[in-house]
């Protein structure tokens, strides 16, 4: 019976955000009675996948008896109640939050913060991109489509290949710099990064090439922390190409469902082939029966309000937690030496690449705008 309920709670939340909840963002022209059928119309793709999702997750739970497990869980539920927020309204996955509570709060390996990562993001990344593309909201196919072969081929060599041979300290200062320069790169450069509105130009011999980067490296990457191709896309998309965050982001969360995706299933098969090289401890099951359920709606939330909060204090407040978390990361496991060394210059390359990435995006924004203030100042700086 408690199992039940916990069941008809989320269905009575998913009503009140996707019935009248969605008044919130489909204010328009139109008479609100029609646009809103007609988004209901184009929601019933979402609709039906949650109504799967969580009768196949009551089904289990109530045919196995785990409810216990759950409720002995119930910590990670909580966390990732906000981290699957941030998933949805950020460039950061749910693992963002994840790895860090069961590696860094919990003392866990960082290969379960890492599986529990993929895993949690396979139900709430997948479930805000179905919401993401039932609702059309923009997505810069151009970049993502690259990405996303690259991410096919990146993701599963890392986990085969790298992820079991580097130390578990190795995957920490990683995830800790990883995002700590995403942090950065937004102090230094935030009124650049929202300034600009709408879908970018297209940019055809770039968007392959940096794709394929983006999917092979950001797929290397994922398959060690759990996450970081979503950062990787995004950087590129409002740094070099000077694209909108509203369109950022989206586009951000679907590489990131599809290659947690990837990566939970590689790590699946290769335990099966070598389960001592590449074990999946069962935690990550417990950790992912009792967080699937709020990840399922906390990360379309998160999508559906994105486009109604300013965007500049959103990313400022996420980006301290990103510099903190490398902070607690240096102190919590004592670093020094070496290692705190390559911690530091790895921070310092992230964002200088960050900063290189930014100034030639600018030098092409100012190419391809004649008519901006900055192209204008050159102009008339030009002798005659």
């Amino acid at each position: 019976m408690r199992a039940i309920a916990a069941f008809r709670a989320p269905c009575i939340i998913a009503a009140l955000i996707c019935g009248r909840g969605l008044s919130i963002v489909t204010a328009s022209d139109t008479p609100w009675r029609d646009e809103r059928a007609a988004l209901s119309r184009r929601l019933r793709p979402f609709f039906l996948w949650l109504c799967i999702f969580y009768s196949s997750w009551a089904g289990v739970v109530l045919t196995t008896g785990l409810w216990p497990v759950v409720k002995a869980h119930w910590p990670i539920s909580l966390a990732m109640a906000a981290g699957s927020y941030v998933a949805g309204s950020t460039p950061m996955g749910g693992g963002t939050v994840g790895f860090p509570i069961l590696v860094l709060l919990f003392d866990l390996p960082a290969t379960l913060g890492r599986n529990f990562g993929l895993a949690v993001q396979s139900v709430g990344m997948v479930s805000a991109s179905i919401y993401i593309l039932s609702a059309r909201r923009p997505i810069d196919w151009g970049l993502l489509k690259p990405a996303l072969l690259g991410s096919a081929v990146g993701t599963p060599f890392g986990a085969a290949f790298v992820a079991p041979f580097v130390s578990d300290l190795g995957v920490k200062l990683l995830f800790a710099v990883v995002w700590a320069s995403f942090g950065v790169i937004h102090y230094l450069k935030i009124k650049a990064i929202v300034a600009p509105e709408g879908h970018r130009p297209p940019h055809g011999a770039f968007d392959r090439p940096i794709g394929w980067t983006i999917g092979l490296l950001g797929g290397v990457v994922a398959a060690l922390t759990g996450v970081g191709i979503d950062m990787m896309i995004y950087a590129a998309l409002v740094l070099f190409f000077r694209g909108d965050i509203k369109i950022a982001i989206p586009t951000s969360v679907i590489l990131m469902a599809f290659t947690s995706l990837i990566g939970i299933s590689s790590n699946l098969a290769l335990s099966r082939i070598d389960p001592d090289l590449y074990s999946v401890s069962p935690e990550v099951f417990y950790n992912w029966l009792a967080a699937a359920p709020v990840v399922a709606l906390g990360a379309p939330f998160g999508a559906i309000i994105v486009n109604r909060l300013p965007r500049a204090s959103t990313l400022i407040i996420v980006s301290t937690l990103c510099i903190g978390q490398f902070f607690w990361v240096l102190i919590k496991e004592q670093v020094s030496g070496l290692a705190l060394l390559a911690a530091i210059a790895g921070l310092i390359l992230m964002c200088g690449l960050f900063l290189l990435a930014f100034r030639a995006g600018e030098r092409r924004r100012i190419r391809l705008e004649p008519g901006a203030p900055d192209a204008i100042a050159q102009k008339t700086q030009r002798p005659a």
